[in-house]
Parts: C-alpha cells; structure tokens; sequence
C-alpha cells in the first residue's frame, strides 16, 4: 500500500533551535498545546508505538542515530497510524542542548542504551552527569523519567547518578525494580530476558528543586572572510595538507581539499561539546575582483553557525593568510580565534 504525504525527514540540522514542538505537529490534529515525550534510542521502535497507542493525549518525539532504525520508524508512522509520533537523526546530547527548551518535558525514557563496556568508550555513555543535568533541566515539575538496562554495573552507576540528582526524587521502593507494571517488552527486552540477564528499571520524578541551569546553544552570526591573494587555485591546493586542530574544548580536522576552478572546497569535521558537525568550508573568488576570495561555510551537510563553525573558519583563514606575505584580509566576521592547543 503506497503511504501518500511521507513526513519530512527530521535532523538536529535542519530543525530550528529551539524548535516550537507544536509547530511541528501543526500539520496534524496534534498541533495543539499538548504533554511533550520524549524517547532517547528508541532503536527499532517497538517502544514508540507502545508510546503512540497508550498515549494518544501526548506528542511523543524519538531521538536515534542509527540511519536503519530512523527510516524503518519514518515508514511505520504513517503506515501504522502513529500520527502523534515524530522521530529525529540525531545525537541525545545535541538535541538536549540545542532543541529542547527548558521545562518542556513532561517524560523522558531511556531503553537499554548501549553500555560502551570499555574503559577508553566510557565518555560516550548516554548515562553522564552533564547529560543527566541537561535532561531534568528540560522536565517539567511532575516529569518522570524512565529508564532500562539489563547491564547491572550500568545500572549501577546509572544508581549513583540518578540518587545524587537533588532535582530527582526515586518513585520505587528500591533503587531499581526487576519489573515494571503496564510496560510493553521490546524484541530487545525479550532477548535479554531469554539469555537470563536480568532487566534492571528506574523510574523518577521531576521534583520542585531548582533545576541546573542548561542554556539552549542556538545559531551565531554566520562566519566569514574576504582575502585578497595572489596565490591561484592551483597554488594553494599544492601547500594543503590534512590537519586537526584543537582550540578550547572544539576539535577541527581538516581532511581534503578540492579544486573547483574558481572555487576551492575543504573538507572538515567540527566537534563541540554539545555537537559534531561534518561539513564544508569554500574559498570563491569573487567575479569582479578575481584576487579576493570569500572565505565560508558551504552548503554540503547543511551546516549551522555554531561557534566551533567559527573556529574552522578562523584556522583555515590563518592558514591561508599565512601562505603568502602579500596576503591581506579585507573583511572578517569571524569570531576572535584563541591560540590552538
């Protein structure tokens, strides 16, 4: 059966930060004013639709990373009538961050996420005192928080976190539960339970304590540069060599430079704290004054001007200032760059 009027597909880059969430139901009858949820990983969306049917008075947001997962749930929402559910590509701790408001949330759930058993993997657990800040920052008074793992030292440490939370109060008479009453069981939950490995449950509420402050990140200015050189194209390809760079707590790499005549496009990888953006950075001589160039973002991967945007500008723009003596800055609106680590 052909699905008429697919939903958008929906990424951290190309929705607004923040994003007005019942603008974005607008298009159902959904559009009005009504209880956010919220799922991190909902891998194969067993959760989600338990969510949409249980839950038809709320607007349920999914947030996965996985390109598979994310087009098997865009396709199941229209085939399945999961008309309240919307699903973004997207990291948690960008979303958090950059399109969640403060008090805005009113339940958060977290299934089984990956527990990144080594040691060298551990600052990419979900499961962190920043990212545990940034999620009750977004909850509402009342919200309450789910969450599942059958990993007992992630349970554990999930515990620890959870217990020194002033803006958590424990709803269970234990620090966790082995069942969990009116829960549907995900293929994954099943699997573990076939193995013999125990499913470990939390459930918290939102209490009235004041919760941590966690800005929104939203857009800076877009970066730019205008630079006069005498260098061609051809010329300064020839010095490019692959780079990272380090500035702060923004990490830059710089892996391949192309040739498009009057265009020169680099390659570049951009991690924040808060985001990781793979995009491009282009060089364009400008038509009526072919010796000066704009230096700036380009389209591909669509990227937003964040300050580590900033940053890759600036470092690319001192490299290539530094390419000739006789190379001038004619404009800059980029941020003040610190020195490099």
């Amino acid at each position: 059966m052909k699905i008429a009027n697919p939903l958008p597909k929906l990424t951290s880059s190309n929705l607004p930060w923040p994003t007005d969430w019942t603008a974005l139901f607008s298009e159902s009858r959904f559009g009005e004013s009504r209880p956010l949820i919220l799922e991190i990983g909902f891998g194969f969306g067993h959760f989600l639709e338990h969510l949409s049917r249980t839950r038809p008075d709320a607007n349920i947001i999914g947030l996965e990373v996985n390109n598979e997962c994310i087009v098997k749930a865009e396709r199941a929402i229209p085939r399945k009538g999961m008309h309240n559910v919307r699903v973004i590509y997207t990291s948690a701790e960008t979303a958090l961050h950059h399109l969640f408001e403060p008090n805005t949330l009113s339940e958060v759930h977290i299934n089984f996420p990956d527990p990144w058993f080594k040691t060298r993997h551990a600052g990419r657990r979900l499961m962190q005192r920043d990212t545990l800040d940034a999620i009750v920052s977004r909850m509402q008074p009342g919200a309450t928080l789910y969450l599942a793992t059958d990993i007992l030292d992630y349970a554990e440490m999930t515990a620890e976190l959870l217990e020194a939370t002033p803006g958590l109060d424990n709803l269970l008479p234990a620090r966790w539960a082995h069942e969990m009453a009116g829960r549907v069981i995900t293929k994954y939950e099943r699997k573990a339970q076939e193995a013999g490995r125990p499913c470990h449950y939390f459930a918290y509420l939102r209490n009235t304590s004041p919760a941590p402050a966690v800005p929104v990140m939203k857009e800076v200015e877009m970066p730019h540069m205008v630079i006069k050189t005498p260098l061609s194209s051809a010329e300064i390809l020839a010095h490019f060599q692959p780079g990272e760079h380090t500035v702060d707590d923004v990490h830059v790499r710089f892996m391949q430079a192309y040739d498009g005549g009057k265009t020169l496009l680099f390659e570049a990888y951009v991690h924040e704290p808060t985001i990781e953006q793979h995009l491009s950075l282009v060089f364009v001589a400008r038509d009526e004054h072919p010796s000066e160039h704009t230096l700036k973002l380009g389209t591909i991967g669509n990227p937003r001007p964040t300050e580590g945007a900033h940053v890759a500008v600036a470092l690319l723009g001192r490299w290539l200032i530094g390419l000739h003596p006789e190379t001038t800055i004619i404009q800059d609106k980029v941020r003040p760059l610190k020195e490099p680590l």
